[in-house]
């Protein structure tokens, strides 16, 4: 359990760090400050020769010309010499052009000073610094996150500061009245210079990769991008099924119905993770959908007790445990006409809830109100061993994952867990079994979106009536809860005929990564209306409540052979990596352009 928690926590802080990367300023922002930056380069550059009105005057033309030069220059980069590069569109091109800018004026402002003192010409050789300061920035950047050929990377790289360049030194020639040659040589050696060093610089971030996980780290940078801002996780994916291994998945089914099936709980062993849409993220989501059109009744997907180290590598995979699972589904018979009350023994840190249908026993576990994640897989098997003991033949069990709250100890945790399921399971066998009636009902609220924290499969209710009492399994698309909320959730259902439940997230990780707050997400209820939400769940438990009829139930344990995993080895590797290129690049940037930065100046210097 603390090894799950521990790559939980490093693969949410490595999202984070990727996803912060990518904010933009709107368009209008970024117009607004890149007048403001060439205007600014521009009577900075003029005054230092002509510190007078007119310098004044002459500084805002040269700056007018700098921005629709630079303007221009993004446009013709981001639809002809980037064309088909799906990153860079122009407002992204331009958000690049406005760091460089930021960079070069501050260069220019020094030189102004250098110059107050050491005479004008030092202006021009920091103008000129400041050039393949720009270049080199625009080279790191486009080489490190476009998919565009090098040459076309080259272009895009330099192509909108050497035109700024040349209108600086033309407005020098212009307002000093002299040609300084130098410049005319430092073009194309600095560009030369500039490609060599950032060469070198991402060459080594490339090679940190390579040790690590085999691929370049700005390959998985690139597949990152293109699914943080374009929403493709084909490339993404690539690299996944490259790095997974192949395991066999069990999934868990329960079948309600008689003749068809009315409502369908399937829980496989599978992480919906890593993140929006990348591997099994959607599962939750896309299985009940393809159960609910296909066999014509309510599912729902609750979580298992597996954590990140069984996150599906691609949207293939959750193909083939889609169809796995409706084959299997499509062929059981329902059979089992009698059903255990609910159960439910807490020990004041853990809670099991077991119901039994014959032979079949469905088990659920939760730490609330303290924080519930991710559960071992050895759990499973314990509770398997434990219903063996029992005469029950097979188990659906669920990680209620319904409570986020600060942290848990471990181990205490987990022989808690062990301790309230086998006090559970004595209790439930030991009960009368009764016939029972099934109503089910799912509904979307609109108002709830991704960013809330709401998964697409929305709220679904289960309620089993036997013995004269009605239980109630409430499932919510989502990756966990505020703690409390579920306490809420129950006493809201009791006064409609409920008589007790227990209610469960999907762990879905669709909603990763969308926000930048602590988590990269927020679980059900830390912005959705709570007050809102539990209407909605009423509402589905009273549509649940008239549809209640006499029912059957089958339970079966599915293997879905051979799918591949992303593994706790490559995961953890993939979160290190992040770190390891950060790391390298810390380390690197520094000497390698503080040495670049000197071959240009002595370059300046000496001619």
């Amino acid at each position: 359990m603390e090894a799950e928690d521990s790559l939980k926590k490093s693969m949410d802080q490595a999202i984070r760090r990727y996803s912060s990367l990518f904010k933009l300023p709107s368009v209008r922002t970024i117009v607004c400050l890149l007048a403001l930056f060439c205007i600014g380069s521009g009577v900075l550059s003029t005054m230092v020769l002509s510190p007078s009105i007119v310098g004044f005057a002459s500084g805002l033309f040269l700056g007018a010309t700098l921005i629709a030069t630079s303007v221009a220059l993004d446009f013709l980069s981001a639809r002809i010499v980037l064309r088909g590069e799906t990153i860079y569109n122009l407002r992204r091109t331009m958000a690049l052009s406005l760091f460089g800018w930021l960079l070069w004026l501050t260069l220019i402002f020094t030189g102004d000073l250098v110059a107050a003192f050491f005479g004008a010409s030092w202006w021009l050789r920091f103008c000129l610094l400041g050039f393949a300061a720009v270049v080199m920035f625009r080279l790191v950047v486009f080489g490190s996150t476009s998919a565009a050929s090098y040459w076309r990377v080259l272009t895009s790289s330099m192509l909108q500061p050497l035109s700024c360049a040349v209108l600086f030194v033309s407005w020098w020639i212009f307002l000093a009245n002299s040609l300084v040659w130098y410049s005319l040589l430092f073009f194309p050696v600095s560009m030369v210079v500039c490609a060599l060093f950032v060469y070198v610089f991402l060459s080594s971030l490339n090679h940190v990769g390579k040790q690590t996980l085999g691929i370049n780290s700005l390959t998985l940078l690139k597949a990152f991008m293109l699914n943080w801002v374009l929403g493709l996780n084909a490339p993404f994916e690539e690299l996944l099924e490259k790095l997974g291994e192949a395991k066999d998945v069990q999934v868990s089914l329960i079948r309600f119905g008689a003749s068809r099936p009315k409502a369908v709980v399937a829980v496989p062993s599978v992480h919906p993770g890593p993140f929006r849409n990348i591997g099994s993220s959607l599962l939750p989501s896309l299985l009940k959908a393809s159960l609910e059109s296909n066999l014509d009744c309510v599912a729902c997907v609750p979580h298992g007790l597996l954590g990140h180290e069984f996150d599906l590598a691609s949207q293939f995979q959750n193909e083939r445990v889609t169809t796995d699972t409706l084959t299997a589904l499509r062929a059981m018979k329902s059979s089992e006409e009698m059903a255990s009350p609910f159960v439910k023994v807490g020990n004041g840190l853990a809670t099991a809830c077991c119901q039994v249908f014959g032979k079949y026993v469905f088990v659920s576990f939760t730490l609330a109100p303290r924080t519930i994640e991710d559960l071992p897989h050895e759990l499973g098997l314990f509770v398997d061993k434990q219903a063996q003991k029992h005469g029950l033949t097979a188990c659906a069990i669920v990680n209620a994952h319904n409570s986020i709250d600060g942290e848990v100890e471990e181990q205490e945790a987990l022989k808690s867990l062990e301790n309230v399921v086998m006090e559970c399971l004595s209790r439930v066998v030991s009960l009368e079994q009764a016939p029972f009636r099934v109503g089910a009902a799912s509904l979307v609220p609109d108002e709830f979106s991704l960013e809330d924290g709401m998964g697409s499969g929305g709220v679904t209710v289960t309620v089993v009536e036997t013995g004269g009492k009605k239980y109630a399994y409430v499932v919510v698309d989502g990756n966990n809860m505020v703690s409390g909320l579920r306490e809420q959730i129950l006493e809201a259902i009791n006064p409609l005929g409920i008589d007790d439940g227990e209610v469960f997230t999907t762990d879905t990780h669709s909603v990763s990564a969308l926000v930048l707050n602590r988590r990269g997400y927020h679980p059900i209820g830390e912005v959705i209306d709570t007050a809102r939400l539990i209407e909605y769940i009423k509402k589905a438990t009273l549509a649940a409540l008239s549809n209640l009829e006499r029912s059957k139930m089958a339970c079966r344990n599915i293997t879905v052979a051979g799918v591949k995993v992303i593994g706790e080895r490559q995961l953890e590797a993939l979160c290190l990596l992040i770190d390891r290129v950060i790391g390298r690049a810390k380390k690197i940037v520094l000497p390698v352009f503080s040495a670049g930065g000197l071959v240009l100046m002595l370059l300046l210097l000496l001619v």
